[in-house]
C-alpha cells in the first residue's frame, strides 16, 4: 500500500514539474475574426495581435472568415483543436443573438 502511495506522489510531482516547464505560446496563435477585413472588430484584433506578438515573442495571425452572420468563423474555432492556439475575436452578437436567429449553429 505504501509503495502505491509513493508511486502516486512521485507521479504527481513529476507531472507538475513537466507541466510547469511548458511556455505559452510555443507556436503561432491564430486569431479568427468572423467578419470582413476593415471593420471595427478586425481593426481592434489587429492592434491586439500586434501587441501580443511583441509581448509574447510569438506571431499572432489574424484570419478573417466572414459569412453567415459570423457563424463561419465561429464554426472554425469551435472545431479547432482545443489547445489554446485558435482564438475567436468577436462581438457578443455571435454568442448571444445568433443562437436565436439561426436554426443550426456550429
Amino acid at each position: 500500500m505504501r509503495a502505491w502511495i509513493a508511486i502516486g506522489l512521485f507521479s504527481i510531482v513529476a507531472t507538475t514539474s513537466v507541466v510547469g516547464a511548458q511556455g505559452y505560446p510555443a507556436k503561432p496563435v491564430r486569431a479568427v475574426v468572423p467578419f470582413a477585413p476593415g471593420g471595427a472588430t478586425d481593426i481592434v484584433t489587429r492592434i491586439v495581435a500586434q501587441r501580443l506578438t511583441e509581448a509574447w515573442g510569438q506571431t499572432v495571425v489574424v484570419d478573417n472568415r466572414a459569412g453567415a452572420g459570423g457563424n463561419i468563423g465561429a464554426d472554425i474555432v469551435a472545431k479547432a483543436v482545443p489547445d489554446g492556439y485558435t482564438l475567436l475575436m468577436t462581438s457578443g452578437s455571435i454568442v448571444t443573438a445568433n443562437p436565436h436567429m439561426y436554426r443550426k449553429m456550429p
